[in-house]
């Protein structure tokens, strides 16, 4: 093809060691598996950069690469379907040639050239560090825990709707409570031992999670008239522990807990094979942890058949009878366990059925999605797709950036802002169906959905904690926390979709108004959908966050429940993210509670919801928020008027229902709505979450040195007497020998023994300061800086750093020095957007980290954030 560079390669026979150590280097991790010749040069990537801007090479297939047997099979997915038939020529030709990569001439990858051997070589773009979806594919395999055992199949699911509304079970009164029997009278068919247990930590991942031979955990069936289940959960988002067969059809269920903790057995999702369909099989879940569930009230399991999907396009469905919720009976002393039970009939034999909590809705099915996204010419103009960050274990956090391109600069700064969020819970699937009919119809040719993208900037994470939803969590990421627990965090290594939200939300409030947050959840103990927000206590906005909710329970009567709506700022709450989001300025900042169960409202009443019912509210969000911005105030003016009605009647109810009658014309709107408000009745698990286990280890390892230091530190010096004597003594001996060597230093001499009187006046200070922990300047200081008088830096340096090691040394050991400031009591009450808070200078102390001491002036103020 190129007689002369061939002649030259030949002729050139020594390899580039370099080159050979990568390969090796990335073939012995995995992230490389195909031929050096197997990708295309770096001249031909330019040639298709240039053409298609959103192109990337991603030449890393990791372990899932083994599927594919064919070498040429491999390179096609590494170019666009999308590409012309002569560029693809192009493409294959130099493929098999690879003459530049082999090329021991070429000694970087980075370089890429206009043609083959042109001139002007420039460096490439970086792709790995920080890699999003493109037209190219292939799709970014999920990355596993090496502790996870993960099943080469790949599962996948149809969307389907029924045709007919899904009632809920409605109880007999006659269900069957089963005894749990256990292991010890059953036989285990099914049992995960490759499960990281409590105390552990997230250590590394890797795609495909665990090295070696995927094990068979089902049972070997002894032959066609064996009809023993096989059970599997070994697959994305699947969660399922142990399975006891305890009679020929009856079976007890085991959840895992949430990777690196010992609680949050709520989703389940799990497949069975070898089912009989004339038999009546009855699953008996054991180890729930919630005292209340929706499955009392009539909520049904979600089951789907491999040969329905397959012949008659059927996909999840409301099955199972005799379905009952019910205290375990076994009480070992420990936290109390709760039972779930259910009877089903197969609809084949020899089918293949799954089981599951709510719809699933996994990592793969965002990316699958999100590549729609990308290969559409049209939404991938006005729907730009970026890294966020990536999760703990490598993953990738996606952000999306929707709107219309603006005629002009000051068009697009005048534009208002909506963030929106889901899947921080990564079992509460439901949340992520919401916010794909969101999706679905921001990025419609719809007018209204223009209209929305000209008037606002859309900055969307559709699924915040992907490694929890991966692992099969309900509720907890790899850190073993509730990650809506700490949006306060300061901690980027252990919570980075966190972080990097804030943070990303935090820089979004600097550059324009951000006019909503709301972040998609799911709620497993009531029914309908409703929001969590945050009450306003400043007169002006008064009633202004529950405008939008009313508005959206006007717009989805069927589906959305106001009365359900509560604005109570509890403490436990502090850092979720709608209170945070709100204490940094967002006055409509929500938490949406979809429902796992379904509706009991208008033509819905009594009905499960489905997907389409999800999506549906994504959409009615939509059309919510353009009758919020409406320039005609009617509707909003309105829906005010309504609420003060609506306030009054329930502070009626509150007064008679403490026995008083008070007149409240006039002054009914002085009371705080903080008094009137219940609790949100969420979950507790904020009471139980603290630092991820590998930091709170090394923080015991870290109190015991500094109680052994500080123990053996104390020992020759037990008193202020002692040490002053010790000093002295020390001191008349420097002074000795100072007279003998140097008499004509005898003026230095003095100004040393002036030191312990320095000593003893500064010892005032530090008694004042072992009572106020938090440093003050004194009255002359602060009066001379009233009057214009200029503080030496270098003194006030001294000053500070002097009271901050008599502060630290004054405290008991073992006691860590807060990082965050206390709030009052009032939580509802809206901090003032221009009064910074008063903390002590002295919260991050130069001496903590053991490095270079940093100066310190008195205008330098540390903050947390927010």
């Amino acid at each position: 093809m190129f007689p002369a560079l061939e002649t030259e390669l030949k002729q050139e026979t020594l390899p580039d060691p370099y080159e050979d150590f990568m390969y090796h280097h990335l073939q012995y991790y995995g992230y490389f598996k195909a031929q050096r010749g197997g990708l295309p040069n770096s001249a031909m990537h330019q040639h298709v950069w240039k053409n298609k801007p959103r192109f990337l090479l991603n030449g890393s297939f990791g372990e899932r690469d083994d599927l594919i047997p064919d070498p040429l099979e491999k390179e096609k997915l590494l170019w666009p379907i999308c590409l012309s038939s002569t560029v693809q020529r192009q493409i294959e030709a130099v493929s098999r040639d690879s003459l530049m990569l082999n090329s021991p001439l070429l000694k970087s990858r980075q370089l890429l050239y206009d043609e083959l051997g042109g001139v002007n070589p420039r460096l490439r773009e970086p792709r790995d560090l920080f890699g999003f979806i493109s037209s190219s594919g292939p799709l970014q395999s999920p990355r596993w825990p090496i502790e996870c055992e993960v099943i080469k199949e790949n599962v996948h699911h149809i969307e389907w709707v029924p045709p007919h509304a899904e009632y809920f079970y409605q109880s007999t009164g006659n269900e069957k409570l089963p005894e749990i029997v256990g292991e010890e009278k059953g036989t285990i068919v099914y049992e995960l031992d490759s499960v990281p247990k409590e105390g552990s930590y997230f250590t590394n991942s890797r795609v495909g999670g665990k090295r070696g031979i995927i094990k068979e955990l089902a049972v070997t069936l002894q032959g066609p008239e064996d009809n023993t289940l096989l059970f599997e959960s070994r697959f994305e988002s699947g969660n399922l522990q142990k399975a006891v067969r305890v009679d020929t059809y009856e079976y007890e269920l085991t959840l895992r807990t949430d990777l690196y903790t010992n609680k949050h057995t709520q989703w389940f999702y799990f497949r069975v094979q070898n089912t009989r369909k004339d038999a009546t099989y009855r699953f008996t879940i054991v180890n729930l942890l919630k005292p209340k569930s929706l499955y009392t009230i009539g909520m049904k399991p979600l089951m789907y058949s491999q040969l329905d999907a397959d012949t008659h396009n059927i996909g999840w469905r409301r099955e199972g009878n005799e379905i009952k919720y019910y205290k375990n009976n076994t009480d070992d002393g420990q936290q109390p366990f709760y039972c779930l039970t259910w009877t089903i009939r197969f609809p084949h034999d020899q089918d293949t059925c799954f089981f599951a909590h709510f719809y699933p809705y996994t990592y793969t099915d965002l990316q699958c999605y999100l590549l729609s996204v990308a290969n559409n010419p049209i939404q991938s103009q006005f729907c730009k797709l970026r890294t966020l960050c990536r999760s703990l274990a490598g993953n990738t956090v996606y952000l999306l950036t929707i709107t219309n391109p603006s005629q002009s600069p000051q068009e697009a700064a005048a534009k208002k802002a909506v963030v929106l969020s889901a899947r921080v819970h990564p079992g509460e699937s439901n949340s992520s169906w919401i916010m794909k009919g969101f999706l679905e119809f921001i990025l419609s040719n719809s007018p209204d959905a223009q209209l929305l993208r000209d008037i606002f900037v859309f900055k969307v994470v559709p699924m915040l904690n992907p490694d929890g939803v991966i692992v099969g969590n309900y509720r907890c990421s790899l850190a073993g926390r509730d990650l809506n627990r700490h949006y306060k965090t300061i901690l980027k290594e252990s919570f980075p979709c966190i972080w990097y939200t804030r943070n990303m939300i935090k820089r979004l409030l600097e550059e324009r108004e951000v006019l909503l947050y709301c972040d998609f959840h799911g709620h497993s103990r009531k029914n309908n959908i409703f929001l969590y927000g945050c009450n306003n206590n400043d007169r002006k906005y008064w009633l202004h966050e529950r405008v939008f909710p009313l508005m959206l329970s006007k717009n989805a009567p069927d589906k959305f429940a106001f009365h359900s709506c509560n604005f109570k700022v509890q403490k436990c709450k502090e850092g979720t993210g709608r209170v945070v989001m709100w204490r940094m300025g967002i006055l409509n900042s929500y938490t949406m509670e979809s429902t796992f169960g379904g509706s009991t409202l208008g033509s819905k009443r009594d009905t499960h919801f489905t997907t389409e019912d999800l999506k549906s509210l994504g959409y009615h969000v939509c059309d919510t928020l353009l009758d919020f911005c409406d320039p005609d105030q009617t509707k909003f003016t309105q829906c005010l008027a309504e609420l003060k009605e609506l306030l009054q009647q329930e502070i009626h109810k509150k007064f008679n229902a403490l026995g008083q009658d008070m007149d409240l014309e006039g002054s009914w709107n002085d009371i705080s709505l903080s008094d009137i408000e219940s609790s949100t009745s969420g979950s507790d698990s904020s009471f139980s979450d603290g630092l991820p286990v590998h930091l709170l280890s090394i923080a015991d390892e870290l109190d015991q040195k500094k109680k052994i230091y500080k123990k053996k530190k104390k020992k020759p010096l037990q008193t202020r007497k002692q040490r002053n004597e010790q000093y002295q003594k020390n001191n008349s001996m420097q002074q000795l020998k100072l007279t003998e060597d140097a008499p004509e230093e005898a003026g230095f001499t003095s100004t040393l023994q002036k030191q312990p009187a320095f000593l003893k006046n500064s010892e005032s200070p530090s008694s004042s300061t072992m009572k106020n922990e938090n440093p003050r300047l004194n009255e002359t200081q602060l009066n001379g800086r009233d009057k214009g008088t200029s503080l030496d830096p270098s003194k006030m340096t001294t000053l500070i750093l002097t009271k901050n090691k008599e502060r630290i040394q004054s405290k008991k050991p073992g006691y860590a020095i807060a990082c965050s400031p206390k709030r009052g009591t009032n939580t509802s009450q809206e901090p003032a957007s221009n009064v910074k808070p008063n903390w002590p200078r002295s919260r991050y102390p130069t001496t903590k980290r053991g490095h270079a001491t940093i100066s310190a002036y008195p205008s330098l103020h540390v903050y947390t954030y927010p």
